[in-house]
């Protein structure tokens, strides 16, 4: 009897690019599970900023708290911030081709964060009203997203990254991909296969390999940059010139997802 496939992890990620969070069970809103890279990190321009060009953003603690979130890092003393309202100042980030209204969350906030990263920054939040599209050649207008690089969701499972560290002389964990949904009972890269699936009441699409960067190669305990994992995937999952890991989600209704709950093949993308 094969091992039913279920949902073994669930990775919440509240401001772009510093740590994630695990959770037991989130419900998933018109942009992703709740909270998820609804805060970000920009420059003096409203440029997104990540560990691509400050890999110390993992080494940020986050916490969501009824009213805002809770930032930690090392020898810096913990800061909390609230969730801005909708009165408050609205600027212009860009977050790669696409430009939208970011909220202004404290000052406070921005000079501790450009005292950790030390570069200027300011910490921005995105308010219900704005509608960020997810790209149009995958989905459809109804369908959104937060701050995140382009999907919703992202998929990876156990098993790839097991076949990913039987390759490596250091194992790597899951954080360095950074998904929101882990499955295990499948076979190594099974998720490339798939195009629909259910998880509870919600039904899922596969819509795009994730394209994986130099986010990847940061050590999250360290915030030190290494060659790996880039280097071994770029041996046997390289399209062009890209590496790709895990997938990419949409779907059409929100809902409800829980560590444990089973997941359930309804469509693959080669039909046998």
């Amino acid at each position: 009897m094969s091992t039913p496939i279920c949902l073994s992890g669930l990775h919440c990620y509240p401001v772009k690019s510093l740590r994630g969070v695990a959770v037991d069970r989130s419900s998933v809103d018109g942009f992703g599970l709740v909270h998820d890279r609804r805060w970000m990190v920009v420059d003096r321009d409203g440029g997104f900023l990540s560990q691509r060009e400050l890999p110390r953003m993992t080494l940020i603690g986050v916490e969501v708290e009824s009213d805002g979130l809770l930032l930690t890092a090392p020898d810096m003393p913990s800061l909390r911030v609230g969730r801005p309202t909708f009165a408050a100042p609205r600027i212009e980030v860009e977050v790669w081709q696409d430009r939208l209204e970011g909220c202004l969350v404290e000052q406070r906030a921005d000079a501790w964060l450009s005292r950790f990263l030390g570069v200027e920054c300011r910490l921005v939040y995105m308010m219900d009203d704005v509608k960020r599209q997810v790209d149009q050649r995958y989905a459809e207008p109804r369908h959104l997203t937060a701050f995140s690089d382009g999907f919703p969701l992202l998929l990876a499972s156990e098993a790839s990254l097991e076949e990913l560290n039987s390759r490596l002389e250091s194992p790597l964990s899951m954080a360095r991909f950074r998904p929101n949904l882990v499955v295990s009972g499948t076979q190594p890269y099974a998720e490339d296969q798939w195009s629909r699936i259910r998880i509870g009441t919600m039904e899922l699409r596969l819509v795009k390999p994730c394209s994986r960067c130099s986010i990847t190669s940061v050590d999250p305990a360290t915030g030190v940059r290494g060659a790996e994992p880039l280097a071994s995937l770029a041996a046997y999952r390289r399209r062009g010139k890209q590496v790709y890991f895990g997938q990419n989600l949409i779907y059409d209704h929100p809902g409800e997802l829980g560590v444990g709950m089973s997941v359930e093949i309804l469509e693959y993308r080669d039909e046998q």
